[in-house]
């Protein structure tokens, strides 16, 4: 079966608007783990404008031995403030997975992936070191993304399918030119030996789809609508009703 990964993001967007401790990140993700997600993914930015590196290691506590552990982010920003930098949080929390993402502070979120033919030099010495430190290394790539063979031979496992164009056409009705791209994605990657995941804009209403065209997906990461959707179906509801459509 597919393996959910919860981002809790939007539950660090949520305490942060107000200070203080609440709603509590560490409680948001135990009611998911025991609604029976595989995994929680979070995705801190040297702006902290969610997720805080104290966030990051207090999770690593939680959840070790028990659920994946998925932190996404800029390998290429610089340490700000508190925020020491993507790897060297990898360094601190051996997370399961990290997920690299080519995001910057200008973003309200990610919106494009990685160019795998040109970027491979900066990202090779970087995923080595990740995979030194037994993380599984994920890269997020756009729909129609080519040149898996260079992820294969700077050492990365995964790739991350940016979904956010599936999401918005399948939201207008025309959503099969932009599956296809991502079915292709996926078949391509898969055929170069990487694992797929998926990621973006996921929700209860387009998962199904996606889910059933792309055989072998590995994970789906997703935050913003299931945050939502629990706002008025209960969190661990929520997160039941996505792992009865990935089954």
């Amino acid at each position: 079966m597919t393996l959910l990964s919860v981002n809790l993001n939007k539950i660090a967007v949520l305490r942060n608007s107000r200070g203080g401790n609440e709603p509590d990140i560490s409680r948001a993700a135990a009611t998911c783990i025991e609604a029976g997600c595989g995994g929680i993914t979070v995705h801190p930015r040297p702006d902290q404008r969610h997720i805080r590196p104290d966030d990051v290691r207090t999770l690593a506590a939680l959840l070790r031995g028990r659920v994946e552990y998925n932190i996404e982010g800029n390998p290429f920003a610089a340490p700000r403030g508190d925020y020491p930098g993507l790897i060297a949080l990898a360094r601190e929390v051996r997370p399961t997975q990290v997920t690299l993402v080519p995001d910057s502070d200008g973003q309200i979120t990610s919106d494009h992936g990685f160019d795998l033919a040109n970027d491979t030099e900066k990202l090779r010495p970087l995923v080595a070191e990740l995979r030194e430190l037994g993380c599984r290394v994920s890269l997020f790539v756009d729909p129609g993304a080519q040149g898996f063979e260079h992820a294969v031979a700077m050492g990365a496992q995964r790739i991350e399918i940016y979904t956010g164009p599936y999401a918005e056409a399948f939201e207008d009705g025309n959503a099969g030119e932009q599956l296809a791209l991502c079915v292709e994605t996926a078949r391509r990657a898969q055929q170069a030996g990487l694992a797929v995941n998926a990621g973006h804009d996921l929700s209860q209403a387009n998962l199904g789809t996606l889910r059933v065209a792309i055989p072998g997906l590995a994970e789906v990461s997703i935050g913003h609508a299931l945050i939502g959707e629990a706002l008025y179906e209960g969190m661990a509801n929520t997160v039941r009703h996505y792992l009865q459509i990935l089954r």
